[in-house]
């Protein structure tokens, strides 16, 4: 569920320029929130690796890697203010919500990594 709030949050503005200019803004597109589309679509992408694998379970869907995808929306997520740090006001969540919104949805992943990782492997008989 989180994967999809992401995906989501990656379609709306995650930061509006105010200023002298018209309202101007900025998407996940325009920066390193890629990154966090990216890690998104891996995650829905590995939850669905199990019903694809068949009867033979995959190796891939264990923590580790839904880990390494949370860090990546994480880096995305960390990254993205930066080119924006002399005009903090644009990322307020009135004017940034497709950036806070991301930002929830990594919590949630970082939060089903950590349930995934403390799950038992399914044993094969």
């Amino acid at each position: 569920m989180a994967a999809a709030v992401v995906l989501v949050a990656c379609l709306l503005p995650w930061y509006t320029f105010v200023g002298d200019l018209p309202r101007l803004p900025f998407g996940a597109f325009d920066g390193s929130g890629i990154l966090a589309f990216i890690a998104a679509l891996a995650t829905l992408a590995l939850v669905a690796l199990p019903y694809a694998a068949g009867d033979s379970p995959a190796r891939a869907d264990r923590g580790l890697a839904y880990a390494l995808l949370a860090g990546l929306a994480v880096l995305g997520i960390l990254l993205w203010p930066l080119g924006f740090i002399d005009q903090p006001a644009g990322l307020l969540p009135n004017r940034a919500l497709g950036f806070w919104l991301a930002v929830l949805g990594t919590v949630g992943l970082i939060a089903a990594a950590r349930d995934i990782s403390r799950e038992r492997p399914l044993r094969r008989r």
